[in-house]
């Protein structure tokens, strides 16, 4: 699972039936440089491309959720969907703390 802000929504014309009551979210995954500057880091300190995260939980923009890619993401699913990315968690506080 990684960890990202929500920046936006998707909105579509046609949506797969099993897929309807969700929502498509932008969201920017976080980095290391995130994680050291805290929830008020601007979305510029993230190097990683931007990208489309299915929910069903109800996150919005400025929330930072946690998100499973790839074939995990399918596995909720009941038959598996064709989509990449899907919210795993809504999170409310990350404490980031490395060693030294």
């Amino acid at each position: 699972m990684r960890l990202g802000k929500v920046i936006g929504r998707v909105t579509l014309g046609r949506v797969i039936p099993e897929l309807e009551g969700g929502r498509w979210l932008v969201v920017n995954p976080y980095n290391r440089q995130v994680f050291q500057r805290g929830n008020d880091a601007p979305a510029e300190l993230s190097s990683e491309p931007s990208l489309v995260v299915y929910d069903n939980l109800g996150g919005g923009v400025g929330d930072t959720i946690g998100f499973v890619e790839g074939r995990e993401a399918a596995q909720p699913l009941a038959p598996p969907q064709p989509i990449d990315a899907i919210n795993a968690a809504l999170v409310d506080t990350v404490f980031y703390n490395p060693k030294r």
